[in-house]
């Protein structure tokens, strides 16, 4: 910690911005974004303003509730993005990963209640990217931001791995092991993924009940046995193995991945208001 005083998080000394180049490259990057998102958003709304005769009503294709929850968790996670950037920061690198493991469940849970929004919508509600124009635009605004937070829980899951890489590898065996831990993860994410779908579609059907909870457990029960086995081998190749190293010398690299989670999240209130809540105002 004796060089813990001399890192500046927010100025680089080297680059002639000032400003490190990781970060700089990231903000022209989003700058870029918000063009994108902002036509799509745009496009979207003149849309709505002339919609053709015999189209789907958007009150009755919408489900504000499971949207509004998916909502809330996608803020919670940039609150939990937010406290992995300060403990990296402080050089906590255990609070660091905590915070970023928060995150990544935070945002395969947003995704989740995506996947099951889009499968009812098509299956139940027959609403599809070609039959309506309020499906092309709609589909096509929140899938894009949909494969946003895909690529930030995937790059989440990366910057996790990562930080149990050794002080001092001894050979190229540390790679190896990087490999799985970061394979295991993305596994465990997907089946837990799998099991919350799994439990979701009945309930939102035939409503919470003991029954219905019993049915959807013998029904996932591989998928619940396999998530499990994963969480431990998760936990087994999380444990101590001597310094890593991962620590505030890194910070930028946290800070340059919170931009991005940030940005997706705010891009997300921004779609939540324009797409759902104007439509019950």
């Amino acid at each position: 910690m004796s060089h813990a005083g001399t890192i500046d998080h927010h100025h680089d000394p080297t680059t002639s911005t000032g400003i490190p180049n990781k970060k700089l490259l990231m903000w022209a990057f989003l700058a870029s974004d918000c063009m994108f998102f902002g036509t799509l958003i745009s496009t979207h709304l003149i849309y709505r303003l002339h919609p053709p005769a015999g189209g789907h009503d958007p009150k009755e294709i919408f489900a504000p509730a499971l949207t509004s929850f998916s909502t809330f968790i996608l803020l919670m996670s940039s609150l939990m993005m937010a406290l992995a950037v300060n403990s990296i920061q402080k050089n906590n690198v255990r609070s660091c990963r905590w915070s970023l493991l928060t995150t990544i469940f935070f945002g395969a849970i947003f995704l989740t209640c995506q996947v099951f929004e889009f499968t009812e919508f098509v299956e139940v509600k027959k609403m599809t990217l070609s039959n309506s124009l309020l499906g092309t635009t709609f589909y096509t605004l929140t899938g894009t931001h949909g494969c946003h937070v895909a690529i930030g829980v995937f790059w989440l899951a990366l910057m996790y791995v990562r930080s149990f890489k050794p002080a001092h590898p001894t050979s190229g065996s540390w790679l190896n092991g990087q490999l799985v831990h970061a394979l295991a993860l993305i596994a465990v994410i997907l089946l837990t993924m799998k099991v919350v779908l799994g439990f979701t579609f009945p309930i939102v059907e035939q409503g919470f009940s003991g029954a219905v909870m019993m049915g959807a457990a013998k029904a996932e029960a591989l998928y619940i046995f396999l998530m499990g086995a994963g969480y431990v081998f998760l936990c087994w190749l999380a444990r101590p193995a001597g310094p890593v190293e991962f620590d505030e010398r890194h910070a930028v690299d946290v800070e340059t991945m919170g931009l991005y989670w940030h940005f997706v999240d705010i891009v997300w209130i921004v779609i939540f208001t324009a797409v759902y809540l104007l439509e019950y105002l």
